[in-house]
């Protein structure tokens, strides 16, 4: 029975350093120091973003998706992002991030859903953020553990995964891609005599 009970604890505890050491959460802003190109909030989270993304629960099977609108604007060292999300469900929701650049790479947060406030690390192509958010109630209105890491592309794109825990547990992950909206153009169509200025613009990307 000791025997039994010794390799049971075994497992757990090799279970317990896989998650911790070789998972998602085993990563670290040191990881990232020097990649680039490099993530300059006031720059990538600036202007209008375009989101989609997925959110897995807790089987691993996909329980819904997204389109996002966001939009960042700075002043100085502080910089909001307003999101607004349509989700595959047929609901809405908006969220507003309070951001703070703090000293050296690190940067804090706040939002009405959000514990207190959020702690964030810059490094290299990556942001590394740490929170606490209230689910809606429709939701079941839990308060989860949040590990965002956002890595930024050379295109410019934005890969971001989250995951969210409830006593220590994955309860949910999220992958989405944010990218600069295209500039829209104007265009007109031709006319007989080579430009019509009657014609009605079109917006074309």
């Amino acid at each position: 029975m000791n025997t039994l009970v010794v390799f049971l604890l075994a497992i757990l505890g090799l279970l317990v350093a896989k998650n911790r050491f070789l998972s998602f959460r085993s990563q670290s802003p040191n990881d990232y120091s020097g990649t680039g190109p490099e993530f300059r909030m006031k720059e990538v989270l600036n202007g209008e973003i375009l989101s989609e993304g997925l959110i897995y629960g807790p089987n691993g099977k996909m329980s819904n998706s997204f389109v996002a609108r966001m939009v960042g604007e700075w002043n100085g060292k502080t910089g909001t992002l307003a999101e607004y999300f349509t989700y595959s469900n047929g609901k809405k929701m908006t969220r507003k991030w309070h951001l703070t650049l703090g000293t050296g790479n690190t940067f804090t947060t706040t939002a009405d859903d959000i514990v207190g406030e959020g702690k964030g690390t810059i490094s290299g192509s990556t942001v590394k953020l740490t929170y606490r958010i209230i689910l809606p109630q429709d939701a079941g209105g839990h308060t989860l553990d949040v590990t965002d890491w956002m890595y930024l592309t050379e295109n410019g794109v934005i890969m971001n995964r989250s995951e969210m825990r409830k006593f220590g547990l994955k309860v949910a992950e999220l992958v989405a891609t944010m990218r600069p909206a295209p500039d829209t153009k104007t265009a007109h169509v031709s006319g007989t005599n080579g430009y019509d200025a009657a014609a009605e613009q079109r917006t074309v990307q």
